[in-house]
């Protein structure tokens, strides 16, 4: 497992000076097939990746957000920059993240701030870091301005979130950070009660670091329905916790989601 992180860490800081390389300057912006933005950054850090994983563990597979390679039960699992419409605009809130997942589940998990120089980390047992540091979700329960919960939401997301939104701006200061990472490493540090994402295509590359990192910072992370889920395919977007309040995020789903498929 230590090799294992190593050589995430290794990559982590590889993509962050990819990422500070195009970020003042033109990152060359434009949209996807699907209307999502990429950049440089984002393509230039999912093929260093998939070289680096060529080069250690030839027998592992990727499956960055823009790039993909191989096939095996041993899959690098990466979201090169997320936050690209904010990576886009020079705003630095966007993170690298990076899970080996093994048989669907994440057993390693990095999620590096390049801005800040904050990388967070954990293994399969072994406990969530910051910075070498033991992190620890926080206990609370909703309160007002007290708490934060951070939402993310798209007009086509196959799970329309503003009911739930409008349902929990009631009782917590709901955000939107345009990073679920990030969002999630919040939660993992104890400053955020949750993150709540509504991705389904793709969006393994989103949350398979954020799923081991918090769990092992002691929350809890499940599907929009409370279920586990692969993070090797595509998913049934994300409850991200401090486990305190997941019941509550998910009675408030299960009353305000609307499903767009």
């Amino acid at each position: 497992m230590e090799k294992y992180l190593e050589f995430a860490k290794e990559v982590a800081r590889g993509a962050g000076e990819i990422t500070r390389k195009y970020f003042s300057g033109e990152n060359g912006a434009g949209y996807k097939y699907d209307q999502t933005i990429v950049t440089k950054a984002d393509t230039e850090i999912n093929s260093y990746l998939i070289k680096r994983v060529r080069e250690t563990f030839p027998d592992h597979a990727v499956d960055g957000e823009e790039e993909q390679f191989g096939s095996s039960p041993y899959v690098w699992v990466c979201d090169p920059v997320d936050g690209t419409a904010m990576y886009a605009r020079h705003i630095p809130v966007s993170v690298f993240s990076l899970a080996l997942v093994h048989d669907g589940k994440p057993i390693v998990g990095v999620i590096y701030d390049s801005f800040m120089d904050i990388m967070y980390w954990a293994t399969l047992g072994g406990g969530a870091y910051r910075n070498g540091e033991p992190i620890r979700v926080n206990d609370l329960h909703f309160s007002n301005m007290r708490t934060i919960v951070n939402i993310d939401m798209w007009p086509d997301a196959d799970y329309n979130l503003w009911g739930v939104f409008g349902e929990l701006g009631k009782k917590t200061y709901a955000v939107g950070l345009g990073s679920i990472i990030h969002g999630a490493a919040c939660v993992a540090n104890g400053d955020f009660v949750a993150a709540i994402f509504p991705g389904t295509k793709h969006k393994n590359c989103d949350i398979a670091a954020s799923k081991i990192i918090v769990e092992e910072a002691g929350g809890k992370v499940t599907d929009l329905f409370g279920n586990e889920q692969r993070y090797d395919c595509d998913i049934k977007g994300a409850i991200i916790s401090n486990g305190t309040v997941h019941e509550e995020i998910l009675s408030a789903v299960a009353e305000h989601i609307i499903i767009n498929k």
